[in-house]
């Protein structure tokens, strides 16, 4: 009978590492999934004006999967619960579908990666590390009202990609299909409601990143 294996300390050091590299590192990001869209043909983006702006759109997507990365991440190196933990890293391997996806549009776009994502990736590991040490309720709470923010982020990107553009509308209605599960998942494994100075001081930072890996 096959058991899993109970990774040490160590071990999830480096792992957490491993992660971290390949989050950053452009072309190393695998998806299980096949890209929504493929052999969709499009042809919205056909200004220099389109583009950049579905870049932009773009760039702020891949450097939210790039927090997702790391927010789970830091908070399974900290969930007290095993399975909690798992379903922390599981969440953090879906996710790692969506930043190929938005990578390979990118590079579809004539376009690269945000130059802020380490620092990003640095902050948000940190805080998901805070929210596995306030306890699993509060972590998953965490989840859920991160997931709805995402979401509802989403909602407001897709209102902005023209119909024509089958391809980034595959990808950004799928991923909100994603993020939505993974919010309700979370509520349903007793994630607790957050205060609302929390959920302002996410929103502001949500407001922070979009603002700037838009332009850089």
């Amino acid at each position: 009978m096959n058991q899993r294996r109970t990774l040490s300390p160590v071990d999830r050091l480096l792992s957490s590492v491993e992660n971290a590299l390949r989050t950053l590192t452009p072309g190393t990001a695998r998806s299980e999934r096949r890209t929504p869209g493929d052999g969709q043909h499009n042809d919205a983006a056909n200004t220099a004006a389109s583009r950049d702006h579905l870049a932009g759109l773009m760039r702020i997507n891949h450097t939210g999967e790039v927090c997702a990365q790391a927010l789970y991440q830091g908070q399974a190196s900290t969930a007290r619960l095993p399975t909690v933990r798992q379903a922390m890293e599981e969440a953090a391997r879906e996710e790692e579908d969506h930043l190929a996806w938005c990578e390979a549009r990118l590079a579809e776009l004539d376009s690269v990666p945000s130059r802020l994502n380490p620092l990003f990736y640095a902050m948000s590991y940190g805080i998901g590390a805070l929210a596995g040490l306030a306890g699993d309720r509060w972590s998953l709470g965490f989840v859920s009202e991160t997931e709805q923010q995402v979401v509802r982020h989403l909602e407001a990107h897709l209102a902005q990609v023209p119909d024509k553009d089958l391809r980034t509308r595959a990808i950004l209605e799928q991923m909100r299909e994603d993020e939505l599960k993974h919010a309700v998942t979370a509520r349903g494994a007793g994630g607790a409601d957050l205060p609302p100075p929390v959920r302002a001081a996410m929103t502001l930072m949500s407001k922070v990143m979009t603002f700037s890996t838009y332009r850089i």
